[in-house]
C-alpha cells in the first residue's frame, strides 16, 4: 500500500513539473530550473470567466467608445514592461507576439483598408491560404507584423555599393524586430450598454491594437501608425494566463485579462460613435480635446442613473 503511494507520488511530481515546464509564466527557467520557491500554477492554468449572456431585447441603451492607452504614463507601465521576457513575466507587446507566432490562438486584422484608410472592422484578417500555416507569403507577412522593414545597399569588401548591369545598386531587405519599448501605445475599442434585465451598466472590450512611431527614411516621426487590430474575446484565453506586476505583492499578481477586466490602467476617449464618424480631435485641440473627452466619460458614468428616468 506504501509503495502504491510512493509511486504515485512520484508520478505525480513528474507530470507536475514536465507541464509547470512548458508553462510560458510558471516561474521555470527554460533549462527547467524552477527560479522561486514554489511553481507559479494559479494564473498560467486559469480559466477565462466568461462573459454574461446578452439578449438584443434586453439592451435598452448603447454607446461604442475608443480609448487611447498611453504606454508613457506611469499607470500603464505594467503593460510596458519587462521590456525583454523573463521566467515568470512579460510585456503585453510579448504576450501578443506569442499567441500569434508560437501558440497562433490570435489571427491579428489589417489596420488599414486596401484605399490606406483605417479600418478597425475586422474584415480583412491575416490568415495563411488554405489553412497552410507554412505558407512562405502568410510567413512573410507576420514577419513584417513585428519588424521593421528597411533597406540599404549591398556592400562588398571594401565597403562600397554593389551594383547591378543597370548600374542601380543591389539592395537587401533588413528585419529590425520591434521591442516593447517601441509601443508608445494601445487603443481600444468598446462598448457600452445598460442590460434592463439584469439593471446593470456594463462595459465590454471589442477589439484592442498596438501602435508604434511612424518614421520617414531619415528616421524622424512624423505620427503614428496602428500595427494591427485584435478581436478581444479571442485574446482573453491567451491574456488569462500571463502574469501582471504587481507593485505591493508579488505572490498576488493578476492576469492581463483580469487587469483590462477591472479598467485597471489610465486611458483617455479619443472618439465615440457620432454621425460623422470622427475623432474628437477633428474638433478639439490640446486641453480642449482632454476636456471633451472627460465628458464623454462623465456621461458614461451617469447614464446609468439617468436611464431609470427616461
Amino acid at each position: 500500500m506504501k509503495v502504491n503511494k510512493i509511486v504515485t507520488l512520484v508520478m505525480l511530481i513528474s507530470v507536475v513539473g514536465s507541464v509547470s515546464a512548458q508553462l510560458p509564466s510558471s516561474g521555470m527557467s527554460t533549462s527547467g530550473v524552477l527560479d522561486g520557491v514554489y511553481v507559479k500554477e494559479h494564473i498560467p492554468t486559469k480559466r477565462v470567466i466568461q462573459y454574461t449572456h446578452l439578449r438584443e431585447a434586453d439592451i435598452i441603451w448603447a454607446k461604442r467608445v475608443w480609448r487611447t492607452i498611453d504606454l508613457r504614463e506611469k499607470k500603464n507601465h505594467p503593460l510596458m514592461y519587462p521590456t525583454v521576457p523573463i521566467s515568470d513575466r512579460r510585456s503585453l507587446w510579448d504576450v501578443i507576439k506569442y499567441g500569434i507566432t508560437e501558440e497562433r490562438s490570435l489571427t491579428p486584422y489589417e489596420a488599414t483598408d486596401e484605399a490606406g484608410d483605417p479600418n478597425d472592422q475586422f474584415d480583412i484578417p491575416i490568415t495563411p491560404a488554405n489553412g497552410n500555416v507554412d505558407d512562405p507569403a502568410y510567413k512573410q507577412k507576420i514577419q513584417e507584423l513585428f519588424y521593421d522593414v528597411s533597406t540599404e545597399a549591398k556592400l562588398d569588401d571594401e565597403g562600397e555599393p554593389i551594383y547591378d548591369e543597370m548600374g542601380n545598386t543591389i539592395d537587401t531587405t533588413i528585419y529590425t524586430p520591434i521591442m516593447a519599448e517601441q509601443i508608445v501605445k494601445y487603443v481600444i475599442k468598446e462598448d457600452w450598454f445598460f442590460d434592463k434585465q439584469r439593471g446593470v451598466q456594463e462595459r465590454r472590450i471589442i477589439g484592442i491594437a498596438p501602435v508604434i512611431y511612424s518614421k520617414d527614411e531619415n528616421g524622424d516621426v512624423k505620427g503614428f501608425k496602428t500595427c494591427f487590430w485584435l478581436y478581444f474575446p479571442e485574446c482573453r484565453y491567451v491574456f488569462q494566463n500571463f502574469f501582471v506586476y504587481n507593485t505591493h505583492n508579488d505572490a498576488r499578481r493578476m492576469s492581463f485579462d483580469d487587469l483590462f477586466w477591472k479598467h485597471d490602467y489610465s486611458s483617455y476617449i479619443h472618439k465615440e460613435s457620432n454621425v460623422f464618424d470622427r475623432k474628437v480631435s477633428a474638433t478639439w485641440e490640446g486641453v480642449d480635446a482632454l476636456l471633451e473627452s472627460e465628458k464623454i466619460k462623465k456621461e458614461l458614468f451617469t447614464i446609468e442613473h439617468d436611464l431609470w428616468h427616461l
